[in-house]
Order: structure tokens, then sequence, then C-alpha cells
């Protein structure tokens, strides 16, 4: 989990202009963050498998964990959309919608609000 998550931020580090494929940028440079930002979901996947496999162990049923699970399935719908936002062809068509809106907000809005109410506890 220690490495995926410093890979996340390592990866990130290089992706930042995913959010600039409109700006005119060139078809190599698109390719490029194209790619990073695609192989930065395999990380993310190890952390998603983490979170998960962290339910088998037996645990009483109540509401922390279940409230990982809303936090797990949120985060999980936001990566799954950040896929197709991660070709640069697919983001400038999604470009101004919602649907990019409702990414963001699923990574990082609802999965951090979640994530702060149960540090709460």
């Amino acid at each position: 989990m220690c490495v995926a998550i410093y890979a996340i931020g390592l990866i990130g580090f290089f992706v930042w202009a995913h959010h600039m494929y409109i700006t005119g940028l060139s078809e190599d440079s698109r390719l490029y963050f194209s790619s990073a930002t695609m192989i930065i979901a395999i990380p993310t996947a190890i952390k998603i498998f983490s979170w998960l496999a962290s339910f088998s162990s037996p645990m009483i049923w109540s509401l922390e964990p279940l409230t990982c699970l809303v936090f797990v399935s949120c985060f999980t719908l936001g990566g799954f959309t950040g896929i197709l936002l991660a070709n640069s062809s697919l983001d400038i068509l999604y470009h101004d919608t919602y649907y990019v809106v409702g990414h963001f907000h699923y990574v990082l809005s609802i999965a951090a609000a979640i994530a702060a109410l149960l540090s709460l506890r």
C-alpha cells in the first residue's frame, strides 16, 4: 500500500497536463500525458484491491465498515470515469461537461468527505 501511494504521488507529478488537452498541446505531448494518466491507474487499483481485501478479515459489521465500502465505491466509480478522461480525444469531447465535474467530485469531493467523516470517530 505504501509503495502504491508513493507511485501515485510520483506518477501524479508527471501528469499535470492531462487537464489541458483542450489548450492545443502537440500530439506527442497528448500521447505522453494520456499514457502517464493511464499508468497511474495501476497503483490506484492496487490501493482499491488492498482496501477490499481488508474486508475479508472478520469484523463486526457496523457503521464504520459500511461507510468505508461507500468510500471505496465512490472512489472506484470516479476512477472508472477517469479511464475515459485519460484518452485525450475523449477528454476533448467531454471538456466542459458534467461528466468531468462528476469525475472530479467522485474522486476528490465525495471520497474526501467520507474519509473525513470516518476520521472523526
